[in-house]
């Protein structure tokens, strides 16, 4: 029912890699390396004592820490805590939402040609139909019940303009088709701002049919806490707390408190940003002199680089040199001859890898 785990399929180029005399330059995964801010250290630690059992839902502080985020960073005016639900990070969500809605043999799950494997998994679960798209609004909109968007986008850090979002929203509505917008890469845009589906500009103010995906591993290095939300349509989230509610999805209670932390404070997010655009540009020049093309990547965290390859001939030669990095094919054939290049690594595993590509 599902396709080979695309990670496996990396394990020989990773060993080769680590063979290197200096050790691995892990550009694949995307995973943060940097610590958790202190602040959220601080609160996780104070919640610590936490022997009950949390709350789907979320605590009242989650809720009012959710709501306060999207109106100020989203834009999205007028939200209640029947517009937002936590989640135990974001990936669980995209893989079990389909089910969660219904969705079943007969359904359509669609989402962008290039994309994060996740969101056919999660068609492919449910025993869903699945269909990859170049520009939504022209899809079949017939038996689709779910379209996701991804902007920025995971791989190639592509930002969808208001235009094109509005156009995609109205094409929605017209047809009955639900709207969900993962949009866990937002604080990182580095050429172009990205905007959220919920912004007045794109949704005109109603959040019918709009759901939108926020993860703060990325934002705050919350990768290991496993901290994510929904911000959207209240008919939508009430009826999947209700499903969450029977299965258990319940994030840790420390967890919640350690989100609300990480919500109220903006500082943390401008010092991460700065390392990752320094890594960024170091990485970028390098692979440039290298003989690669860049597109797209005006955001997200990683480089949608190219040398006119296979993608596999590009990961072995990479690995040659003690970098390893992602092939595009693990995103669709489309990316057959690209590699996602991650930034997030260490200052010194990025000057290493510069060094490396003689850079």
């Amino acid at each position: 029912m599902l396709p080979e785990f695309p990670w496996d399929r990396l394990e020989p180029y990773k060993a080769t890699a680590s063979a290197h005399p200096d050790g691995i330059v892990d550009l694949s995964v995307g995973t943060p390396v940097d610590s958790v801010p202190q602040l959220v250290q601080d609160a996780l630690a104070a919640a610590a004592d936490s022997p009950g059992y949390p709350t789907v839902w979320g605590t009242t502080a989650l809720r009012d820490a959710l709501v306060g985020w999207g109106e100020r960073r989203l834009g999205a005016a007028g939200l209640t805590h029947r517009h937002v639900l936590p989640l135990v990070g974001s990936k669980e969500l995209v893989a079990a939402l389909p089910t969660q809605l219904g969705l079943g043999p007969g359904d359509r799950v669609a989402y962008p040609r290039l994309a994060y494997p996740t969101y056919e998994v999660g068609a492919r679960l449910a025993r869903a139909d699945h269909v990859v798209y170049d520009d939504p609004w022209e899809l079949d909109p017939a038996g689709l019940n779910l379209l996701w968007l991804n902007s920025p986008s995971n791989p190639t850090g592509r930002v969808l303009t208001v235009d094109e979002l509005r156009r995609t929203v109205a094409w929605a509505r017209e047809h009955g088709v639900l709207l969900v917008s993962d949009e866990c890469y937002l604080e990182l845009g580095w050429e172009a701002e990205p905007v959220s589906v919920l912004h007045p500009d794109v949704c005109g103010g109603s959040y019918q049919g709009l759901v939108a995906v926020h993860s703060l591993s990325k934002r705050s290095n919350l990768a290991g806490y496993r901290a994510a939300f929904l911000v959207g349509d209240p008919d939508v989230l009430g009826e999947l707390l209700e499903i969450r509610k029977h299965s258990g999805f319940m994030v840790p209670a420390p967890v919640q408190a350690a989100t609300v932390a990480a919500l109220g404070d903006t500082a943390h997010v401008t010092e991460q940003r700065a390392r990752y655009a320094a890594r960024r540009g170091a990485l970028r020049g390098a692979l440039e002199a290298n003989g690669f093309r860049i597109e797209h990547s005006e955001a997200s965290l990683y480089l949608w680089a190219t040398r006119d390859e296979p993608c596999w001939d590009t990961v072995g030669e990479l690995a040659k040199h003690g970098v390893l990095v992602a092939p595009g094919e693990f995103y669709g054939e489309a990316g057959a001859r690209f590699v996602r290049v991650a930034f997030t690594a260490t200052d010194e595993r990025v000057r290493a890898a510069v060094q490396r590509l003689g850079g």
